[in-house]
Formats: C-alpha cells, structure tokens, sequence
C-alpha cells in the first residue's frame, strides 16, 4: 500500500475504497474475494459520529474461496491497523453471527447507502 497522509485516513469516503480496492486485488492473486464486511466499533457507531474512532482500528472479515492464515494484522509504516480476518463461506457466517452488527461493503456497498441519505 502506498504512503497515506495520516490526517486523511478518518475520510472514510476518501480513503476506505483505496485500502479496499488495494486489498481486494491482493486476495484475489490466491482465492476469490466473494464479500467484504465491516464489524467492531465502526459497524456499530453511526456514520456521523465516526470522528470519535480516530485512533481506533478498522475491523474486517473478507468472505473468500478459502481461508488466508496470518492476516489478522495489516498495517502501514505510520503504524495504521487493518484487523483482517479472510476465511471461507462457513467461518464468515459463524464470525458474523458472534461480532453483531456488520456493514457489507462489497458487493453491496451498505456504506455508500448510508452516506446518500
């Protein structure tokens, strides 16, 4: 991932596509990406009051073909952290049913929804 200007990386609508895009496209070298969600704190915080999480960590579990090992971190040299987790059809679903409420942001971009209304 190339350099990001820290102070921009809380402009979701700015930022999140890059990060997604970039990672996406890095998964896909070995298995298909078939959804990405986000969870923890962000899935949970209204959009408005985001600016709150500065500091906090984005939350992702990537459905794909099968399951990656070591991915539970992924970060940037100004120490920016991913909780990624990619796992196959079956841990998605359990993983979704224990962390609550989840955003889908691929295919169905829940997020893009909620920055129309």
């Amino acid at each position: 991932m190339g350099k990001l200007k820290l102070e921009t990386i809380w402009q979701h609508h700015k930022v999140l596509p890059y990060i997604l895009n970039e990672l996406k496209q890095k998964i896909e070298n070995i298995t298909p990406v078939e959804k990405i969600y986000l969870f923890g704190s962000r899935a949970k915080t209204p959009l408005e009051d985001w600016h709150r999480l500065e500091g906090k960590d984005w939350d992702i579990i990537v459905q794909a073909g099968c399951k990656l090992t070591n991915t539970q971190i992924w970060t940037t040299d100004k120490n920016y952290h991913i909780d990624l987790y990619v796992v196959s059809k079956e841990q998605a679903k359990k993983l979704l049913q224990d962390t609550g409420k989840t955003l889908e942001l691929f295919p169905c971009n829940e997020l893009e929804e909620l920055i129309k209304t």
